[in-house]
């Protein structure tokens, strides 16, 4: 077995061979290993990033493409995410000069590595973004923009809890501190970004808001604090007392999105609840019931922090209001039969 370990900042378990053969065999493509028998008989293993070959002329432009990206005000987890993306990408080519990769390679590189690899087409789409704004910077390569084409998106219509599930879930947090987070991602729609970037001044209790600073898009926005867990917040911050975020991490730090997902999960199974639920999908469930509560699509975008109004069209498909309240035509031809049971004498009963 593997515990975590906050104080080495990684997993540990007890060295045997075993073990060691199974993570080489499940990790073989994604990193490198190499064994440390400096300490007495035992060793470990250091785990390494698989090493991109990357020769200094691509280096550099790639150095100049972090430069373009910032100049051009992308966000920093924008400029992570392309710059990983466009690395790997030019070490699978590392022999070809830039100038001669085409679209055939960006196909050849989907096929051998994002497929087997199994990459979500989000992440495919990401990518071919990717590569179009590598070639905006570049500006002498052969791969054409415009034919390069992304994947379609997948419209897989978001996994949502009814408001019964949500009260079953906080009252099967038992913990404080859990119930607390779990009720303020719902209660205010956030991203998990927000919820463990949300520092205490941002809250105020008393006129009831939450401020969100610069989530998506590098945008604020205030948000209604709900009356009901006034209570819940007040005694999580009297118990714990965080300094400066809501949710504080060991030593006071950022909070890990992974220790929310794993209590999450923990706490579903505690309530009984079967469906596949992320921290998103409170989220989710948040917009989907102000929906149906009524509230026009208009606020649910300016509460959700959507740019676009096309994003929140997505919770009228999970509603269906209008269109789940008609009646199958089975129910109305039974109904019928059942309001107008015929008598033996041939006569109609309306009872």
């Amino acid at each position: 077995m593997f515990a975590w370990s906050p104080q080495l900042g990684g997993w540990h378990s007890n060295f045997h061979e075993t073990k060691i053969r199974t993570i080489e065999k499940l990790l073989k493509d994604d990193v490198q290993f190499g064994y440390d028998r400096s300490i007495g008989k035992e060793k470990t293993i250091k785990k390494q990033a698989k090493s991109r070959v990357i020769s200094d002329k691509n280096k550099e432009e790639i150095r100049g493409f972090i430069r373009f990206m910032k100049g051009r005000r992308y966000s920093d987890s924008s400029i992570n995410a392309y710059f990983n993306l466009i690395a790997d990408f030019v070490s699978y080519y590392n022999d070809i000069p830039l100038e001669k990769l085409t679209n055939k390679n960006v196909d050849l590189y989907i096929e051998h590595e994002f497929v087997p690899r199994g990459y979500s087409i989000s992440t495919q789409r990401q990518f071919i973004g990717a590569v179009k704004l590598f070639n905006t910077y570049l500006g002498y390569n052969s791969i054409d923009n415009i034919t390069l084409r992304r994947p379609k998106k997948t419209n897989y219509l978001p996994e949502v809890l009814s408001k019964e599930e949500i009260i079953d879930l906080l009252r099967a947090t038992k913990n404080l501190k859990h119930r607390a987070i779990l009720a303020m991602i719902y209660s205010a729609g956030l991203r998990i970004s927000e919820l463990i970037n949300l520092r205490i001044y941002h809250l105020d209790i008393d006129r009831q808001q939450v401020l969100v600073k610069n989530s998506k898009g590098r945008k604020d926005r205030n948000i209604i604090l709900a009356k009901s867990i006034v209570p819940l917040l007040n005694n999580y911050l009297m118990t714990y007392k965080p300094k400066v975020y809501f949710a504080e991490g060991y030593n006071g730090g950022v909070y890990s999105a992974g220790s929310v997902r794993k209590f999450l999960k923990k706490s579903c199974e505690a309530a009984g609840i079967k469906k596949h639920v992320t921290p998103h999908t409170l989220r989710h469930s948040y917009a989907t019931h102000l929906l149906e509560n009524g509230i026009d699509l208009r606020y649910i975008q300016e509460l959700l922090g959507h740019s676009r109004p096309e994003t929140t069209m997505i919770y009228t498909h999970v509603t269906k209001k209008d269109l789940l309240a008609i009646e199958s035509p089975l129910d109305t031809m039974v109904k019928k039969i059942f309001e107008n049971k015929e008598l033996p004498d041939g006569r109609i009963s309306n009872n």
